[in-house]
């Protein structure tokens, strides 16, 4: 079961990197995040490997590190650099890859590309996360809508934070996608948090890689 899960948001903020903890450590995969904007001193790749328990996970260097909390192709400019699709090369692993993206599908890289060219390049199965709050629904079904017309595989969708079930039903009724996991509003979020949530989204996550 050596394949690769790209995770996804449907914005900025929902949970993306708590997904890929989890999902990292559910598979004892590999982490890679691409491109970092800002929060270099203690990045999302910093923050996956302080709370992954498993020895066996290895976390790759980021191709881009910018300094601003920006979109990636403004904290770029701000260093008079252009992100460039041709400087995104996939690690070379053995294990299981899990790619977080830098926001959400349609960020720009620079001013001709989005995560989506990534994506379209990649053709790597997208775990979508969606967290609940007013235009979620929105945002959500315009994100499957774009991966859909673009022919870019959805291997799931998970929920982050306070569960609203009209509206999850409603997207899942909707969408067709399946639910991987609900992860609820956590209080704490450490390695056994972590733990706990990988154990419960194990089966599911095995399932979509076979």
């Amino acid at each position: 079961m050596h394949k690769k899960l790209v995770i996804a948001g449907i914005g900025t903020e929902v949970g993306k990197t708590i997904v890929s903890a989890i999902v990292t450590e559910a598979l004892a995969a590999d982490y890679w995040k691409p491109v970092q904007a800002g929060e270099l001193e203690h990045a999302d790749t910093d923050k996956v490997r302080e709370l992954i328990s498993n020895s066996v996970s290895h976390f790759h260097p980021e191709t881009y590190r910018l300094k601003a909390a920006m979109s990636p192709h403004a904290a770029a400019a701000l260093e008079n650099l252009q992100l460039s699709l041709n400087d995104i090369h996939l690690p070379e692993t053995q294990n299981t890859l899990v790619i977080e993206l830098a926001g959400g599908i349609m960020v720009p890289l620079n001013n001709d590309t989005l995560n989506l060219d990534l994506l379209k390049h990649w053709n790597i199965p997208v775990l979508l996360v969606s967290r609940n709050y007013l235009g979620s629904i929105n945002h959500t079904l315009l994100s499957v809508e774009v991966l859909k017309h673009n022919r870019i595989p959805i291997a799931g969708i998970i929920f982050n934070g306070e569960s609203n079930t009209a509206t999850e039903e409603l997207i899942l009724n909707y969408t067709g996608i399946e639910l991987i996991g609900q992860i609820g509003n956590l209080n704490t979020i450490n390695k056994k948090t972590i733990q706990d949530l990988a154990q419960q989204f194990k089966p599911s996550l095995i399932r979509l890689l076979q």
